[in-house]
C-alpha cells in the first residue's frame, strides 16, 4: 500500500493503492485514463500523472506502450524494501574484509555475477574501442607511452566538459582532473576534504566502495536512512547535524547503488542550500547518472552549487558503468578543492593511463557514446524487468524488491530471519555470487538483505540460478 501523504498526488495513489490491495481493481484492469480521471476527481493531469508514477514506483500499476496504464498482476505487487531508522552516532566502518573476499569471488568468470554491478560484455563496444586505440597506436606511436600527469589527459577532460553543459552544469577543462575510475576520485575528494577520525555522512545503505575508502581513511561514517526510490532523507540528515561534527557527505542522488533511487529535484536543491549553510562539502557520485532509462538524466548536485571554481560540491564520474570498466577512466570536478586534488593526485598516483583514455576520449567525440547509451539503457532496463518479475514470483512470500528506474542493481528485503551472509556462502557452493546487506552499512547492518546484479543478459542460466537462490532462501 502507499503510504499517505500531504499532497493531492498522494492522497490520490493512496486511495488507488488500497483499492489494488483489497481487490476492488484487480491484476490486469485497466486504469482510467489520465485526462479522464483528472476530469473525475478535480485535478490536474500532473497531479494524475504524478499519482500514476508513485504507483508505478510501487510496484502496483504498469504502463503498456499505446495502451495505458493497469494493475499488475498479483506475483508483481512486490512491496519495495523498507528505509532503515536513522544512526545516532557515527561509527568505524569494517567492511574491507567481506568486501575482499567477494570481490575476489567475483573475478571467476565460472560463477554467476549477481552480486557484480558490473555490466556484460556483450553489451559494450568492445570492438569500436578496440578500433581506435589501434588506430591511436598506429598514428600516434611514443604517446600512450608517456605519462599525462595530474589533472590528466587535456583531450578528455575538454570531452568530459562538453558533455557536462547537457547535465546543466557548466564545466572546462581546467575544473576536471581524471582519475583511476570512480573510486579513485572519491577516495582523493575524501582526502581533500577531511582527515581521520573525521565524521562522513552516508546514505544507508551505501554503496560499500564509498564505505571500504572511509574505512580506509581512518573516517567514520554516520548513516543517514535512505529512501528506495527517493533517496537521501535530507530532513533526517537536518536533524542529526544539531548533534554531529559531520565533516563530509557522500551522495549518489542519481541512480543510487544498492537501492537505485532518485532524488527528486527540489531535495537536491535543499540539500545543496543545507550543506552550503552549514559548510560542508558534498562528494556526489554521479557514476550512474547516464542510466536512467527515459534518458530524462535529472540535474546533479553540482547543478545547484553556483560557480565551478567555488562550489562545495565535489562531482566523481566514471564510464565504468556505462562503456569500458577495465579501462579505469574517471574524473572529479573537485571546485574549491580542485588545486589540492591535483596535488593529491600526485602525490597517490601521479597519472592515468594514457592509451585508455585517449580511446574514451575519441568515442566521446565521435558521437558513439549517445547511441550506444540509448541501446544499453534500452536492454538493462529489459534486464532489470525481467529478473524483477522473476524474483517477485519465485523468492518466498515476504520478500521485497525495489523497482529502479535506472541502473542494472536490485535492493531486495529477504523475509525476516534469512540471513543473508549465509545465503553468500551457500551460493558460492552453487556458483552464485549475491552482494549480502551488511556489505552496504559501517554497521553492518540489512542483515537480510541482498544486492542483485542484472548486468547480465537473461537466459537459462540466470533463470536456474533465480531458481536456486530462491530454494536457498526458503531453507534459511
Amino acid at each position: 500500500m502507499v503510504a499517505t501523504g500531504g499532497f493531492l498526488y498522494e492522497h490520490l495513489a493512496d486511495e488507488l493503492g488500497q483499492a489494488i490491495d483489497r481487490g476492488a481493481l484487480r491484476a490486469g484492469d485497466r486504469l482510467p485514463s489520465v485526462r479522464r480521471l483528472a476530469q473525475e476527481r478535480s485535478v490536474s493531469v500532473a497531479t494524475v500523472l504524478e499519482a500514476y508514477l508513485r504507483l508505478e514506483n510501487a510496484g502496483l500499476i504498469e504502463v503498456r506502450p499505446k495502451s495505458g496504464h493497469f494493475v499488475r498482476r498479483r506475483g508483481m505487487l512486490t512491496a519495495e524494501p523498507r528505509t532503515p531508522r536513522a544512526c545516532a552516532t557515527p561509527s568505524r566502518v569494517t567492511v574491507s574484509d567481506a568486501y575482499t573476499k567477494i570481490l575476489s569471488a567475483m573475478r571467476d568468470p565460472e560463477l554467476l555475477p549477481f552480486g557484480c554491478a558490473t555490466i556484460d560484455a556483450s553489451y559494450l563496444p568492445i570492438g569500436a574501442l578496440n578500433r581506435i586505440i589501434t588506430q591511436v597506436t598506429r598514428e600516434m606511436t611514443t604517446v600512450g607511452a608517456r605519462y599525462e600527469g595530474a589533472p590528466g589527459l587535456l583531450t578528455l577532460r575538454r570531452q568530459i566538459a562538453r558533455r557536462s553543459v547537457d547535465t546543466g552544469v557548466a564545466l572546462s577543462e581546467h575544473d576536471l582532473c581524471t582519475t583511476i575510475g570512480a573510486t579513485e576520485g572519491l577516495s582523493l575528494a575524501l582526502r581533500a576534504v577531511a582527515k581521520p577520525g573525521d565524521v562522513i555522512a552516508v546514505e544507508s545503505p551505501a554503496y560499500f566502495g564509498v564505505l571500504q575508502a572511509i574505512e580506509g581513511l581512518g573516517m567514520r561514517a554516520l548513516e543517514i536512512p535512505a529512501h528506495p526510490r527517493t533517496g537521501l532523507d535530507v530532513t533526517a540528515f537536518e536533524e542529526l547535524l544539531r548533534s554531529q561534527p559531520v565533516k563530509a557527505i557522500v551522495v549518489t542522488p542519481t541512480i543510487s547503488n544498492p537501492t537505485g533511487s532518485i532524488m527528486p529535484e527540489d531535495e537536491r536543491e535543499r540539500l545543496v542550500k543545507l550543506t552550503r549553510r552549514h559548510d560542508i562539502p558534498v562528494i556526489e557520485d554521479d557514476v550512474y547518472g547516464e542510466l536512467v532509462f527515459d534518458g530524462s538524466r535529472p540535474r546533479p548536485l553540482r547543478a545547484f552549487a553556483g560557480p565551478s571554481e567555488d562550489s562545495h560540491v565535489l562531482l566523481v564520474s566514471s564510464v565504468s558503468k556505462t562503456l569500458a570498466p577495465g579501462y579505469r577512466v574517471g574524473w572529479i570536478a573537485g571546485g574549491r578543492w580542485h588545486d589540492q586534488i591535483v596535488r593529491i593526485k600526485y602525490s597517490q598516483s601521479l597519472a592515468c593511463p594514457t592509451l585508455p583514455g585517449m580511446a574514451v576520449a575519441e568515442f566521446l567525440a565521435s558521437g558513439g557514446y549517445d547511441r550506444h547509451l540509448r541501446r544499453l539503457r534500452s536492454a538493462v532496463a529489459g534486464n532489470v524487468e525481467r529478473y524483477r518479475e522473476a524474483i517477485a514470483t519465485q523468492f518466498p512470500d515476504g520478500t521485497r524488491v525495489s523497482s529502479p528506474r535506472g541502473g542494472f542493481v536490485l535492493w531486495v528485503e529477504l523475509p525476516p530471519g534469512v540471513d543473508a551472509l549465509a545465503l553468500h556462502e551457500q551460493a558460492l557452493k552453487r556458483r552464485i555470487v549475491v552482494a549480502p546487506g551488511p556489505l552496504f552499512s559501517a554497521r553492518q547492518r540489512f542483515a537480510n538483505f541482498i544486492r542483485i546484479s542484472a548486468g547480465t543478459p537473461w537466459s537459462d542460466r540466470v533463470a536456474d540460478g533465480i531458481r536456486t537462490l530462491a530454494r536457498l532462501i526458503a531453507r534459511e
